[in-house]
């Protein structure tokens, strides 16, 4: 069973950064590969980012390529996102997940969720 936490939201202006931490424990944290989705009122929860088990391979949603980066660090059983160039449309709530072995960029194939952090971005 592993446990997960989201950190980092927060209120910020167009064009600006913020970071996401999520702190995984309970499990072995090296055997999950991690995702980022997010949820905008009144919309499905949808994609962002994902990340192998190693943090060798990565994969982003167009709408976010080349603005977020995901990590993680297996020494601290943490993935985090680095969100650059804020855009109101970036404007949700963040969730990480986890599964075991594989990465995906579907919603149902993640095991374990957090809470989720809420990220507003003004315009």
């Amino acid at each position: 069973q592993v446990q997960l936490v989201e950190s980092g939201g927060g209120l910020v202006q167009a064009g600006g950064s913020l970071r996401l931490s999520c702190a995984a424990s309970g499990g072995t944290f090296s055997n999950h590969a991690m995702g980022w989705f997010r949820q905008a009122p009144g919309k499905e929860r949808e994609f962002v980012t994902t990340i192998s088990r190693s943090g060798d391979y990565t994969y982003y949603t167009d709408s976010v390529k080349g603005r977020f980066t995901i990590s993680r660090d297996n020494a601290k059983n943490t993935v985090y996102l680095q969100m650059n160039s804020l855009k109101p449309e970036d404007t949700a709530v963040y969730y990480c997940a986890a599964r075991p072995l594989y990465s995906s960029t579907r919603r149902d194939q993640y095991v374990y969720w957090g809470q989720g952090t809420q990220v507003t971005v003004s315009s």
